[in-house]
This record gives structure tokens, C-alpha cells and sequence, in this order.
């Protein structure tokens, strides 16, 4: 097992992926409501742009700090060398190549979503009237599905980095991770509840935990 695989967050962040079909569910629900008011293209160009651009943007220029939940996100002067070797592998070139990837995915999936919205006609919540709520619906839903997508891949991406190139990388400097990174919320000092952060605290050898726990009973004796 590679050392960095005990970095809780990586795992948190992993897990997002399971709520992209909720998303898209949602952004189905809202295309279904009413007849187009715009033509196809126009509608479908409108709710990729909100839904893909702003999340592609953020993770070609300033990639998600992945050491955040929700609205609390960890100071940059209480990441530990290794998870700023972690941050260091988001902005690698093939994190950049998964997000236009995915990007592109997404893309083909809405187009696939908008040809399907009829068959949910009959069960969206919204009246026919309200085209342009269910529009706004569509590219909020779509907006969270890439950003749920996007983050999650790029996770995946570095849990498959070997550990020697994970050695090798350069961490980044905490004075330069705000502006480097997306850190979103409110920054404290810790989120996790220490008992977890100390036992998942990235080390050169993996079993360096477990062998303390064992050894820990015998030297109290």
C-alpha cells in the first residue's frame, strides 16, 4: 500500500463520486420542464457553460484544495510536508489532461440528458410555464455534477501516482497555496478529530501506525 493512501481526505474527497447520478438526475428533471424557448443548440451551449466552465477553469488554473469539507477548509501553515507533496500532484499535467477529459465526457453525457428530458415530462415537479426555472435547475444540478465529477477523478488520478514519484515531488509552499489553490470556506487549524489524524499521518512506511499500536501495550509494561 502506497504511504499516502492514509491521507483520510483523499478518501472523503474519492467518495463524492457517488452523488454525480443524484446530479444528473436533478439536471434531467429540470430540461424535462416545458418546451424549448431557445433553440436546441442555444439551450444545451447555455447549460454547459455554467455547468462545465467554471469547474474546468478552477482546475486548470486553481485546483481544489482537497483539504477542506464542506465550508471549513485547513490553513495552509498546518498541512504537513507530505499533503503538500499531495497538493503539488493537482496541478501536474495529467490532472490537467483528466479535467479537459472529463470536461469532454460531461458534455456528450448532457447532450445524451437533453435528448431524454421528453420521457421525464410527466414526472417533473414544475409546471410547463416555468422553462427558464427549469433551465436554471438544469445548469445549477450540472454545475454540481462536474465539480462532484472533476474533484473525484483528479483524486484518482494521484491515489494511482507511484510511491517514489510521490517521493520526488517538490511540495508546495504554504505561503503560495492561496494563491495556487481553491480553498473554499472558512480556514482553521483542524477538521478531522485528532484521534483519526494522527493515526492516518502520512509516513515513509506504511506500517509504521500499526507496528506503534503493537509495540505500544509492551512498552508501557
Amino acid at each position: 500500500m502506497r504511504s499516502f493512501w492514509l491521507e483520510p481526505f483523499l478518501w472523503i474527497h474519492l467518495a463524492g463520486l457517488a452523488t454525480v447520478p443524484i446530479w444528473l438526475e436533478l439536471c434531467w428533471l429540470g430540461l424535462a420542464v416545458g418546451d424549448p424557448v431557445f433553440p436546441v443548440w442555444l439551450e444545451i451551449f447555455l447549460v454547459a457553460t455554467v455547468g462545465i466552465a467554471p469547474v474546468l477553469w478552477m482546475q486548470l488554473s486553481r485546483p481544489f484544495n482537497i483539504f477542506s469539507i464542506l465550508a471549513v477548509a485547513l490553513k495552509p501553515s498546518q498541512l504537513t510536508l507530505n499533503q503538500r507533496r499531495l497538493l503539488s500532484q493537482f496541478k501536474s499535467p495529467a490532472n490537467q489532461l483528466v479535467a479537459v477529459l472529463a470536461a469532454g465526457f460531461m458534455l456528450w453525457v448532457l447532450w445524451l440528458i437533453y435528448q431524454a428530458a421528453p420521457l421525464a415530462a410527466t414526472v417533473t415537479p414544475l409546471p410547463p410555464e416555468w422553462r427558464f426555472a427549469g433551465l436554471l435547475i438544469a445548469a445549477l444540478a450540472f454545475l454540481a455534477s462536474n465539480l462532484f465529477l472533476q474533484i473525484p477523478l483528479s483524486v484518482a488520478r494521484v491515489l494511482l501516482t507511484n510511491e517514489a514519484a510521490f517521493s520526488a515531488t517538490q511540495p508546495c509552499s504554504a505561503e503560495q497555496i492561496p494563491q495556487q489553490f481553491t480553498i473554499p470556506g472558512v480556514q482553521v487549524n483542524q477538521i478531522l478529530p485528532p484521534e483519526i489524524s494522527e493515526t492516518s499521518a502520512i509516513s515513509p512506511n506504511p506500517l509504521e501506525p500499526i507496528n506503534a499500536a503493537i509495540e505500544a501495550p509492551a512498552s508501557s509494561d
